[in-house]
């Protein structure tokens, strides 16, 4: 289904990525975990193709995603939604505007420029906003809304896109603990009523634990584990993270939240 062979990105001299290889051969939700720098982030925008890789390949469905240019990327694009850590929501624009703009790549510039919706797609913005719980929200402008709520309805704007992929870039790692589970419960729930593959970046162990079936874990570039959560042990993740780490082996997200800020970073963004 989802084939990574050997993606590598250069910034310079130094590698974000570094012959990053794996297969996904059926709808999952995937964690990956890493210290902050550790080329999450450079990862998830080249399976998106929001950047290019400078060697490798990226298929899916044994589509090469890699050599698509224009309208065939701006499709994959609209196949391969992504969510974004700061939501990327209009402020001052109404919640369920916010959410139609999830159809921009399948509109004409003419309907974008008025701002002019189908009723059948507004009809189906609403629908999601209610299965995520902020349909009562729709009207407000995006501003208004708690972070936790602006991240549901940047889930709803990738919904909208009728994705077979979802990529979410540390999507709880600007949320208090309540919202954090609320948005994490809701790319579970898309996961398994859905069928949809989920790719989350995740800077917590207990997280990639509790919510994801399989968890890839990145290191200066490079994935150095692959396996299920009961996998992830303390030897493990010392490994992902570094050697020098002192955590149990229920760690919790203070103690990693902690490590990720205090350890060393790459010499180039994740």
């Amino acid at each position: 289904m989802l084939e990574v062979q050997s993606l590598t990105k250069m910034f310079g001299e130094k590698a974000a990525v570094d012959a990053a290889s794996f297969t996904v051969d059926r709808p999952m939700m995937i964690g990956i975990i890493g210290r902050s720098g550790a080329g999450k982030s450079t990862l998830l925008r080249m399976l998106n193709r929001l950047s290019d890789a400078t060697t490798g390949a990226i298929r899916f469905e044994g589509r090469d995603i890699t050599l698509l240019k224009g309208a065939d990327r701006r499709e994959w694009q609209s196949r391969c939604a992504m969510i974004f850590q700061q939501f990327n929501l209009v402020p001052r624009m109404d919640v369920v505007s916010n959410v139609l703009h999830g159809t921009l790549n399948r509109r004409s510039t003419l309907a974008t420029m008025f701002n002019l919706y189908p009723q059948a797609d507004i009809h189906k913005a609403i629908e999601i906003l209610d299965r995520l719980g902020i349909a009562e929200q729709a009207p407000k402008r995006a501003e208004a809304l708690s972070g936790g709520q602006q991240q549901r309805v940047a889930i709803a704007r990738a919904l909208m896109q009728d994705p077979a992929v979802i990529l979410a870039d540390e999507p709880i790692a600007s949320l208090d603990p309540m919202n954090a589970q609320i948005v994490m419960e809701a790319l579970r729930r898309i996961h398994e009523e859905d069928g949809r593959m989920v790719i989350a970046n995740l800077h917590t162990l207990d997280t990639a634990r509790r919510y994801c079936d399989r968890v890839i874990g990145m290191r200066d570039g490079r994935i150095v584990f692959d396996g299920t959560p009961q996998q992830l042990t303390t030897g493990v993740a010392r490994d992902i993270y570094g050697a020098g780490a002192d955590f149990s082996e229920a760690a919790t997200s203070t103690e990693i939240e902690t490590l990720d800020r205090t350890g060393p970073r790459a010499a180039v963004p994740a």
